[in-house]
């Protein structure tokens, strides 16, 4: 193992062939990194590996750990680097005391993806060992033996889906975007054996999140066996009453377009539900008297109890809210929010610069800052707020929903440098307008 914590010239260590890997961004406390190399010890990871955490302020006892696993491919490996960084994930972690993790597989482009993200192949062993690493190096024993609630894209939903069929009594909810696990032997890919269908699997919450032109509304190109996979692998689950919901991306294709502004409220509704009240004691079930149903590809949602559609038929959905966001989502990903972002604190002059902090707004997270200097608008940062994946973010996000890199910095460049902190005033802005105090 080779450990790397605030120490950036450790990273000069990293093999010639790990170039793409060698500039994440510096993990200072509250966040930690550990890297491990590649293996060749059969059933080990064939790949390198590092995992960086984010510990939220303050937090004593931490109650889970989030995951944020890119998919597949060398641009997708790199970007999730900056997955811990994420200050709209972290708002959902912080909200439930827990820790935010985030995977980078230093995978080679043309290499064999499913040395990876299928977590029978190493990367569960992996997953656990960086637990037991992380909580060591930041002072929570805990984090070892959390619950996790997972996220995933393309690979990484294969291996977010993988790890629930592995680990079930760990898991509080899956998110897989447009990535599932497969049940069934693939005569393309006849090597990679079918996951089994453990009984405790289908109490875990779990959601497919593919883009409507990946084989929904779009049947060629690249990724149009996405949705064929996908019905497959709910039919699978809804017939044995697992508990799993569809929410179709109805603008994007492969890339995770607007998907965080359903499955952060999605996940906050699993994490509310399912983590003990006390550390160390098993997840709860998942309420059943409030959870809604749907038409597989229907646009509306019902009360189950109003339903007379049977479990094959249909989608699961948690709750009454998530359902209406859910409706609001699939069909334009515009869901409502009326609730001003945090406002921003600790503001701050050093070295002729404005800086300040501030927690993304859980909804609908953070846009851009305006800047005002005895009531007017001096600036605004950044100038212009940028996402050709969907809503323009602050942080700017790459195709696996990770902030770009090098990553912005809340901070503004004075122009008057006779002005004190007591003449600024800074608005936070969420991505759909709102303005905070």
């Amino acid at each position: 193992m080779r450990i790397l914590l605030m120490l950036p010239l450790l990273l000069v260590e990293l093999n010639a062939q790990n170039a793409p890997y060698d500039k994440p961004p510096e993990a200072r406390p509250p966040y930690y990194r550990v890297r491990y190399d590649a293996s060749e010890k059969p059933g080990e990871l064939i790949f390198a590996v590092q995992y960086t955490v984010w510990i939220p302020e303050g937090v004593k006892t931490l109650r889970g750990v989030i995951v944020h696993q890119h998919g597949c491919g060398e641009g997708s490996c790199r970007s999730g680097q900056t997955g811990a960084f994420d200050l709209h994930w972290q708002a959902l972690a912080q909200k439930h005391n827990c820790a935010l993790l985030s995977p980078s597989y230093e995978q080679p482009q043309k290499a064999n993806c499913q040395m990876w993200c299928d977590p029978r192949n190493g990367s569960s062993q992996a997953f656990h060992k960086a637990l037991i690493d992380l909580a060591k190096l930041s002072g929570h024993p805990e984090l070892a033996t959390v619950p996790w609630a997972l996220w995933g894209h393309s690979g990484g939903g294969h291996w977010a889906g993988g790890m629930v069929m592995l680990h079930p009594k760990r898991v509080v909810g899956a998110w897989l975007r447009s990535g599932v696990p497969s049940f069934t032997l693939n005569p393309e890919r006849p090597t990679v054996l079918p996951h089994q269908l453990p009984e405790a699997a289908l109490n875990v919450p779990m959601m497919c999140n593919p883009g409507t032109k990946e084989g929904v509304t779009e049947k060629e190109g690249r990724f149009a066996r996405v949705w064929p996979m996908n019905k497959a692998f709910i039919i699978e689950i809804r017939k044995r009453g697992g508990l799993l919901g569809l929410a179709v991306d109805p603008l994007s294709a492969h890339e995770c377009g607007n998907q965080r502004y359903m499955a952060i409220p999605w996940l906050d509704a699993c994490l509310s539900a399912r983590l003990p009240d006390k550390a160390g004691k098993a997840l709860k079930p998942m309420p059943m008297e409030n959870a809604w149903l749907a038409p597989i590809l229907g646009k509306e949602a019902v009360p189950a109890d109003e339903s007379d559609l049977n479990s094959v038929e249909t989608i699961w959905l948690p709750n009454a809210t998530i359902a209406r966001k859910w409706m609001h989502y699939i069909r334009d990903t515009k869901i409502p929010d009326s609730t001003p972002p945090p406002a921003p604190k600790r503001i701050k002059i050093s070295g002729g610069k404005l800086t300040w902090e501030t927690e993304a707004d859980i909804e609908s997270g953070l846009s851009h800052f305006i800047i005002l200097c005895k009531g007017k608008e001096v600036g605004r940062i950044p100038e212009k707020s940028t996402n050709k994946f969907g809503r323009p973010v602050f942080q700017g996000l790459l195709y696996s929903d990770t902030p770009v890199a090098p990553l912005i910095k809340m901070e503004f460049r004075l122009k008057d440098l006779n002005t004190t902190s007591k003449d600024y005033e800074v608005v936070a802005v969420n991505t759909v307008g709102l303005k905070s105090k």
